[in-house]
């Protein structure tokens, strides 16, 4: 069973619910590997994908995934590497999934977004590239989608400051599709989920395709690139201090090295 998520299912429409609150539902790799078996797994004919409140989600647990991951997990980025597994689950599904952002989804939260098919915001959303800060790059949706939501100049801008945007920003730029009050959020996606999920699943399987088959990169290419380029990041110094300084709440100072 699920320790860090629930996924439940109705009338064809999965639910799949980030459940660390107490942590803004941030990823551990726990979180990574029950996330990728959820959308494997599903028999639904549409996903929805929010989280427990007060977040959508706040990225990777710093602590537990980012603190200390040092010359081992570099090490086997640079050895093997491949796109994120529950980044290929997503990506490579061909289940329509919509996000229901109900909070700051930033860093592989706003990953978690952008690989959705549909976005819809709650007003209280904000989402943000962190990655940054941290002294990385983003995984992939964030060189290889962002910018055929935003265009090119407001991606790179997002990508390179790493500024949070609020949902009606979001909406402007065409990040999201629409924005409700935080009452109709999760209302308004699962009526939307419910809709597809009643049309003709084979035919809605093939347009998904189709849609990937036009617009997408090669995302394990492209995987294997940014997880490479991960395996160096992960050793610099600038890494190490965009993690210190979030841990102790200090502005970073960085030095190119």
């Amino acid at each position: 069973m699920p320790t860090e998520l629930r996924y439940e299912e109705h009338d064809h429409v999965g639910v799949i619910t980030l459940d660390r609150p107490e942590a803004r539902n941030a990823l551990t790799h726990t979180t990574y590997a029950e996330l990728e078996e959820a959308v494997r797994s599903t028999a639904a004919r549409c996903l929805v994908i929010t989280g427990t409140d007060p977040a959508f989600c706040s990225g990777d647990d710093v602590k537990q995934v980012m603190a200390g991951a040092g010359d081992a997990l570099a090490g086997a980025l640079r050895r093997a590497p491949a796109l994120t597994p529950a980044a290929d689950a997503l990506l490579y599904t061909d289940v329509p999934v919509i996000a229901a952002v109900n909070g700051a989804a930033v860093g592989w939260g706003m990953e978690l977004a952008l690989m959705a098919d549909i976005r819809v915001a709650s007003e209280r959303a904000k989402l943000g590239e962190l990655f940054v800060h941290r002294g990385l790059c983003s995984d992939v949706p964030g060189i290889g989608r962002l910018a055929q939501l935003v265009g090119r100049e407001r991606a790179a801008e997002l990508l390179f400051t790493g500024r949070v945007v609020d949902a009606a920003e979001a909406q402007a730029m065409g990040l999201v599709s629409r924005v409700v009050t935080h009452e109709e959020l999760l209302p308004t996606a699962l009526e939307l989920a419910t809709a597809i999920a009643a049309n003709p699943p084979l035919a809605v399987q093939r347009l998904k395709q189709g849609l990937r088959l036009a617009l997408d990169p090669d995302w394990r290419e492209l995987g294997a690139w940014v997880s490479a380029s991960l395996g160096e990041l992960f050793q610099t110094a600038d890494h190490r201090e965009g993690v210190a300084a979030f841990l102790e709440k200090r502005p970073a100072h960085y030095e190119g090295r």
